[in-house]
């Protein structure tokens, strides 16, 4: 029997009892893997690089372009399902020759040209970091986002951001040492399924009744719980999960607004002059998170269908159909600027220009704003005890001072929150 086996069309698969063997059907043959290939000038034989500013290819020598060769696809990309076969059939590796970048002080690994000259971590700044050959192992990108964004405008951008807000110590934009912007294309799944979501909880809804008590009638509010049910049905489209957790989510989140309509297929050739990063959140687990975020979506949409906001006892059945991923690079900007002898990080999407990061805040500006805003209410309160023994004056003075005051805090509260989000980020 053993020389049957495997039979023709079938390949030995992994088995979870031990001592017995598993076929599957080969799957069908994608064609060879992309090959490795370099970006040398045709002119000159010099390295070319991408430019982001219309997607071709330009010598760093001798100024030789070549027009972009980039279909656009966009949401129409093509999905892959969560088969074995889908998985079997995926290419590896970058399909260019490159370096990897591994970096001693944070653990981030991120991959680069060959002829780069990159001794800093873009993510942490540090300048203890290893290069080796990038592996050529992992699942290779199906589809990218090419950069619209130049370091030209990141350097306008960053330098406007970093003088937009009160609470930043006076001239930050001239003061602070902002390094060059490194354009990174960072790893994300897409994630598209159908859910059906069936519910059911008690809904509350308030009423006024009359009651007799003591020999008068009175009224009083009450909430009378209904049960109610029913179904909501959601197409998740293209839903982000970043495949790397090197950088912070909040910045990310801050800036994600990609417009996905113009994914290009990948081609190596968007890397020329990139760093890259390969991901290191794998697609199960990304598709746990992506699994989470959609049931929180459509925990909202059956709450939006009962008929009042008062819900308690919410029970949800949520069935996945139709599920579907795809791997993409986007492109992002990362750069460290110095102030006062810190480091700070910043982020720009490279398609659209949106900035995040942190930024220090000059916190005696920001408790002053907050001593001025309290101060009204506190002396208007103080003068309505001075004044309590006049008939009346004093006890309106009192009132509209501690009006002042409650109003104060409320606003109080929310500059020391923002402040306190801004520095630390």
């Amino acid at each position: 029997m053993s020389e049957n086996f495997p039979p023709p069309g079938f390949i030995p698969t992994e088995s979870a009892i031990p001592g017995i063997e598993v076929f599957i059907p080969t799957p069908p043959d994608s064609g060879p893997h992309q090959e490795i290939v370099d970006f040398k000038c045709p002119q000159c034989g010099a390295t070319t690089a991408f430019s982001a500013a219309d997607g071709g290819l330009t010598c760093t020598h001798c100024s030789y372009y070549e027009a972009p060769k980039k279909p656009i696809v966009g949401r129409a990309a093509e999905q892959f399902e969560f088969t074995v076969e889908t998985m079997a059939r995926a290419a590896q590796g970058w399909g260019t020759a490159r370096k990897e970048l591994s970096c001693q002080n944070c653990g981030a690994t991120t991959s680069l040209p060959e002829d780069s000259l990159t001794v800093v971590c873009p993510f942490c700044g540090s300048n203890k970091v290893i290069q080796r050959q990038a592996a050529q192992d992992l699942l290779r990108p199906r589809f990218v986002l090419p950069f619209k964004i130049t370091e030209a405008d990141c350097a306008r951008i960053a330098r406007q951001w970093l003088g937009e807000s009160w609470m930043l110590p006076s001239g930050l934009s001239d003061i602070a040492t902002l390094g060059g912007f490194t354009g990174l294309y960072l790893p994300y799944w897409t994630f598209d399924a159908d859910l059906q979501a069936d519910w059911k909880a008690e809904v509350g809804h308030t009423k006024t009744e009359r009651y007799y008590n003591n020999g008068e009638w009175k009224t009083r509010t009450v909430v009378e719980w209904r049960w109610e049910s029913g179904r909501a049905n959601l197409h998740i489209d293209d839903l982000l999960t970043p495949g790397s957790a090197r950088l912070s989510q909040n910045l990310l989140h801050q800036i994600g607004n990609f417009d996905l309509s113009t994914l290009a297929p990948y081609e190596p050739a968007y890397l020329a002059g990139f760093q890259a990063k390969a991901y290191d959140i794998p697609l199960e687990a990304a598709w746990e998170v992506g699994r989470q975020a959609m049931r929180e979506q459509a925990r909202l949409a059956c709450l939006s269908q009962t008929s009042t906001p008062q819900v308690r006892n919410f029970n949800m059945n949520l069935d996945y159909a139709n599920e579907s991923w795809r791997y993409v690079l986007l492109p992002v900007y990362v750069a460290h600027y110095t102030y006062a002898g810190k480091t700070y990080q910043a982020l720009v999407n490279g398609q659209s220009g949106a900035i995040a990061g942190q930024r220090p805040v000059d916190w005696n500006k920001v408790w002053l704003a907050i001593a001025a805003i309290l101060s009204p209410g506190v002396l208007l309160g103080l003068l309505g005890l001075m004044t309590a023994p006049l008939a009346g004056i004093g006890m309106v003075i009192g009132g509209v001072g501690f009006t002042l005051l409650i109003i104060g805090v409320v606003i109080a509260i929310a500059v020391y929150l923002k402040a306190d989000r801004m520095d630390d980020l």
